[in-house]
């Protein structure tokens, strides 16, 4: 074999091993991503997070399937709310009634003012009547021992006075027993608001229980398992 013989024996050799070499780095080099996609080394963790039912009750139906991919605040199940909603309708007509009774309750009141105002007017009237009769008795007491009035008129007098001061007294006991029922009223008043505002607060209460009756994703990801079916009935937190 001549020099150029063994040189060109070197070179081919030389080229068999760097075609090998570059087919090897082809074939160990991972392939491109297109454009618009980056590549990097890490580590991805995920956590499961369970979508309970916060009252018990009977699943109405089931929004996704295994391997869909939810955003927060998505609706994915809900629970049937029949008898949540017909408590809402008796606590709205507990609240009507509520109402009605705030209003009645203040007519009362202003009734019962309406009383005590009419038995004022009756003291004042009855106590006018005792002073007078007072006035006839003293005129009658100063005149009878001298002869100018009969006994008969000062005992009658007398009568009217005592019956005058027993009015009056009568007329107070009125006027006393308004003023109770106009405390009486108040107090039905302020039972009626009370009611009314029970009545609101179960409203929001019934109604926040609906509102989660709608089991919400609370982050976006991916359904993994579906426990529940429709129609079964679960307990709080199922």
């Amino acid at each position: 074999m001549t020099l150029s013989q063994a040189w060109l024996s070197r070179i081919a050799v030389a080229a068999v091993v760097l075609a090998a070499g570059y087919l090897a780095w082809q074939w160990l080099t991972p392939p491109s991503l297109p454009a618009g996609f980056a590549s990097g080394n890490g580590r991805i963790e995920a956590v499961d997070i369970d979508i309970s039912a916060k009252l018990p009750g009977r699943v109405k139906d089931i929004l996704v399937n295994e391997g869909d991919f939810v955003t927060a605040g998505q609706v994915v199940a809900n629970i049937d709310t029949r008898v949540l909603q017909a408590q809402l309708r008796e606590t709205r007509a507990a609240l009507d009634q509520a109402r009605i009774g705030i209003v009645t309750a203040r007519s009362h009141v202003e009734q019962r003012r309406a009383e005590k105002r009419a038995a004022l007017a009756l003291v004042a009237q009855r106590q006018t009547e005792v002073e007078a009769a007072r006035k006839r008795v003293a005129r009658s007491e100063e005149l009878a021992p001298r002869g100018n009035t009969p006994l008969q008129v000062l005992d009658d007098d007398r009568a009217r006075y005592e019956g005058a001061k027993a009015a009056a007294s009568a007329a107070e006991a009125q006027l006393a027993a308004s003023e109770a029922a106009i405390g009486t009223a108040e107090s039905q008043v302020i039972g009626a608001q009370a009611a009314h505002e029970a009545a609101l607060a179960t409203i929001e209460r019934i109604q926040a229980d609906i509102d989660d009756s709608a089991l919400k994703a609370p982050r976006d990801g991916r359904i993994q398992y579906r426990v529940a079916l429709p129609g079964e009935v679960l307990g709080a937190g199922g």
